[in-house]
């Protein structure tokens, strides 16, 4: 199966665009909902996790090498993606907790 110059131009078009418009939206989103978006945003991450597992069992067969390449390495990135995200959402959660006033 061979891929057209067409394909290829017509998908790095939508990488461009898809790039572009998740830096500016991601740029106005206000400090107070970063919190909630990042637990959506891990939470689609863990729905990649189980995509890329089931694309890696589906190639496993040994006659789509690329295939199991790709998932292995889309397991490894959403995992990461979801791990920074929860530490990120647990550092931002622990900005808001009041602080203790020091013992005397």
């Amino acid at each position: 199966m061979e891929i057209s110059t067409d394909t290829i131009m017509l998908l790095i078009f939508v990488f461009i665009i898809a790039a572009y418009l998740g830096v500016e939206l991601i740029s106005k989103v206000p400090s107070q909902l970063h919190t909630p978006l990042m637990s959506g945003t891990n939470a689609i991450s863990g729905i990649t996790i189980v995509g890329a597992i089931a694309a890696c069992a589906i190639n496993a067969s040994g006659e789509h090498v690329f295939g199991v390449i790709l998932g292995t390495i889309a397991i490894f990135f959403a995992t990461v993606n979801v791990i920074g995200g929860y530490f990120v959402t647990d550092r931002m959660l622990a900005m808001f907790k009041k602080k203790e006033a020091p013992k005397k």
